[in-house]
């Protein structure tokens, strides 16, 4: 039997926001049509007015949390399986990471500020890659009730849907989420749509514990994350030919890819080092016969992939229940998972034997093996025992 759990590189996720595709033939999950304003030019910067969530839109916090499980579809690639784990870090800040880690990371969070005058919610998107650390900032400017569902948008906090926009929808009585991005190039083209996700709410115990911890959802601003005087003009990256910022990032590079270095670097106003709650876990593999060259998986869950002898288990249910899935580089055996929430997790690596980036029959790993991470803690874990043919 097979079992067939692929990932999303994170280098294709960098591009999320970023990157832009070029496919026509996108599915549109948020609405039904696809709108492009008349005459709008690339790089055109369009007004941004925050919706007041003390009339409407807060309910989106609440509705934000959640182990979202579904496929995502990135340019014209399709991935199967694709998880994002968004819990409570304050009682007004949720935040969700998808291969967060020493080789790259890439997260989308939520919170409540006060922006132009409006009490509103923003989020915060990042990544780090190859000594290039890059974070934007959205505000929330549509609230609406539709038939089929809730729906919100978030567009660049300074260039505004001109630039790069978010629009997520909450079918009405559901535990599903319909996700999309869309995105310029920072101002090379009209936004046009990037990555479409789709999943159902799954694991709901891991959200609730986090929000009952934190007393989350308020209505309040946490410190360092009120932007009523707005972003800070003098740190906000500037495009080449432009005399000013036309979005809300904040961008730095440098050859070493440390996002603990680069991060103050950017002038980015809330870092790695500001979150509340979030962990980090250093795993150490140590190969034995498998080959440095011989590609390696790692897997994060709630529940165990393998049994006491190291066989993959049966229980198809506990595949989805994945946090993280990463895939390593050659010859790295060494990975630092950052914005960890706490929690107690299964680690599981996978020798990929076939190259197919999936677990599949044939390929070698262990015995479940169990971790816990405290808030603002740093656990460890040394996997030393891949030498399980299934």
């Amino acid at each position: 039997m097979k079992r067939t759990i692929q990932f999303l590189s994170f280098s294709a996720l960098l591009s999320l926001l970023i990157i832009g595709c070029s496919t026509d033939d996108v599915r549109n999950i948020a609405r039904e049509t696809e709108i492009v304003p008349d005459g709008q030019i690339p790089g055109q910067v369009t007004e941004v007015v925050p919706v007041d969530i003390n009339v409407d839109g807060f309910d989106f916090m609440e509705k934000m949390q959640g182990h979202w499980v579904g496929n995502n579809l990135v340019i014209n690639q399709e991935y199967p399986f694709f998880a994002w784990d968004y819990r409570a870090i304050s009682p007004s800040h949720t935040f969700g990471i998808h291969e967060g880690g020493s080789a790259g990371n890439l997260f989308t969070s939520f919170f409540v500020t006060n922006y132009k005058g409006k009490r509103t919610i923003m989020a915060r998107n990042g990544g780090l890659l190859n000594g290039i650390y890059r974070t934007s900032y959205f505000v929330m400017d549509k609230v609406e009730n539709r038939e089929n569902g809730k729906y919100y948008r978030l567009v660049d906090a300074i260039g505004g849907d001109g630039i790069m926009y978010m629009e997520l929808r909450f079918p009405n009585a559901t535990d599903s989420i319909y996700f999309n991005s869309y995105t310029s190039n920072l101002g090379n083209r009209v936004p046009n749509r990037h990555m479409t996700f789709k999943g159902k709410r799954m694991h709901t115990e891991l959200a609730q514990e986090a929000a009952t911890t934190t007393g989350y959802p308020q209505n309040i601003v946490d410190q360092g994350l009120d932007f009523s005087e707005g972003l800070n003009q003098d740190f906000l990256y500037v495009k080449d030919g432009l005399t000013e910022a036309n979005s809300g990032t904040f961008l730095a590079v440098q050859e070493a890819n440390n996002v603990f270095e680069l991060a103050p670097l950017s002038g980015d106003p809330y870092i790695i080092t500001d979150h509340p709650r979030l962990g980090y876990l250093q795993i150490d593999i140590i190969r034995g016969d498998i080959p440095s060259s011989q590609p390696l998986l790692l897997y994060l869950s709630r529940d165990p992939f393998t049994d006491d002898n190291g066989y993959f288990t049966s229980d198809i249910d506990a595949y989805n229940t994945a946090l993280h899935f990463p895939v390593l580089s050659t010859e790295e055996d060494q990975f630092l998972m950052t914005y960890l929430h706490p929690g107690t997790y299964y680690v599981t690596v996978v020798a990929d034997m076939d190259d197919d980036f999936a677990i599949s029959e044939g390929d070698i790993t262990h015995s479940k093996r169990m971790v816990t991470v405290a808030p603002e803690g740093l656990g460890d874990i040394t996997i030393d025992n891949i030498n399980v043919q299934n």
